[in-house]
């Protein structure tokens, strides 16, 4: 019996892992039953895992039928690994962490004796999944098909001390719940700041917001954006080494890459290449890569607040190209806009740097579990 250790382990453990058969840790259950109050119909999807019905994100393609209510499903509990044995490439294999209901019959869920979140995290691992796909089954086009009887002859190697696995699963669990904690503020944070953008400007044909902070009164002001900014022209080149580098749609070289297009003022960026509806600040100095023009605000111009009236411009609906998104300084500058004095536009400005640096730090955060995770997964596992 082939013996192994993980390379990090939690302190007081110690002995060898066993290599077994997965049938030998989870058994097939093989219930179905009516739907009922106690038994609920229930989704399974990948990236989501088994969830009610009524909130799987993809087109549901099971319809409703005459015989929906005498019709029987499979039984899924609490803690069951779930399996779809036509996705596995696409991680269609999860640990059922919503409760006692009901899915398809096309699905097969498995008990265990074993902690189940240590379970999980074997059989979600890339190396698992690459290793049952060598059974996949299809016609002309792979369907990553792989059959309940191959899955379960794969080797997996596990502690036999429970204590071990549970520790295992809950540091799992606990990474997961931070992960899943950040994703959220992320998202939340996103739509706060998409719903402010709509009520802190004026609408269309309107000289005041429906939010405004305390102390400000007066109508804004309409501009053109030429008012507003100054553009000046990017460059578009993938490095900042020496040398001649091409000139993106000149079909010139820039021979040197050692000066700034701004050394003292910041910008707004407007890109190329899809990125034409998502300007971004630029701080000095920039070299610009990647980008079709930078605007720089003109005195009494708040530089936060000028990003988020570019934010709340449509600019695919300006694009002039029939291929790369593309504008124009004259589109640019025509464009219309309406501006309150400065320190209203710095208080706005403000407030949305300050949403700005909530979606990144939440974003950040959750990079750096995602790769704490994916190290721990790699390390913690054999």
């Amino acid at each position: 019996m082939k013996m192994q250790r993980p390379k990090v382990r939690f302190k007081g453990f110690t002995d060898d892992w066993e290599q077994r058969k997965l049938g030998e840790v989870v058994e097939r259950r093989i219930e179905q039953r009516q739907q009922s109050d106690e038994y609920p119909r229930l989704a399974f999807a990948s990236g989501q895992g088994v969830i009610p019905l009524s909130e799987r994100k993809t087109n549901n393609r099971e319809q409703l039928t005459k015989d929906e209510f005498t019709k029987k499903y499979l039984v899924t509990e609490l803690d069951d690994i779930v399996y779809n044995p036509a996705n596995v490439k696409y991680g269609a294999i999860d640990r059922n962490k919503y409760g006692r209901g009901l899915i398809s019959p096309i699905y097969v869920t498995f008990t265990t004796k074993e902690i189940p979140g240590f379970i999980e995290r074997i059989v979600t691992s890339h190396n698992f999944q690459q290793r049952a796909l060598r059974f996949e089954e299809g016609t002309v086009t792979k369907r990553q098909s792989v059959n309940p009887e191959d899955l379960i002859t794969l080797d997996v190697l596990v502690t036999t001390k429970k204590e071990e696995q549970k520790k295992i699963a809950s540091f799992f669990d606990d990474l997961d719940n931070l992960i899943t904690f950040h994703q959220r503020k992320c998202e939340q944070t996103k739509k706060l700041k998409k719903y402010m953008l709509q009520k802190m400007f004026p609408k269309e044909g309107q000289t005041v917001p429906e939010i405004r902070f305390e102390g400000f009164t007066d109508a804004w002001e309409k501009h053109k954006f030429s008012d507003v900014i100054e553009i000046g022209s990017g460059m578009d080149y993938k490095h900042l080494e020496e040398g001649n580098v091409p000139v993106y749609g000149t079909g010139g070289y820039l021979l040197s890459v050692n000066k700034a297009l701004s050394d003292d003022k910041d910008a707004i960026g407007i890109g190329r290449k899809g990125t034409i509806d998502k300007p971004y600040i630029l701080r000095a100095p920039f070299w610009t890569v990647d980008t079709l023009f930078y605007c720089i605000p003109k005195e009494d111009y708040d530089l936060d607040f000028t990003s988020c009236i570019f934010q709340n411009v449509d600019w695919k609906k300006k694009d002039e190209s029939t291929g790369v998104p593309s504008l124009s300084k004259v589109i640019i500058n025509n464009v219309e806009t309406i501006t309150p004095i400065f320190d209203e536009q710095k208080k706005i400005g403000n407030y949305f740097q300050n949403l700005d640096y909530l979606i990144t730090l939440h974003q950040r955060k959750c990079d750096e579990l995602q790769n704490i995770k994916k190290f721990m997964l790699q390390n913690m596992f054999i």
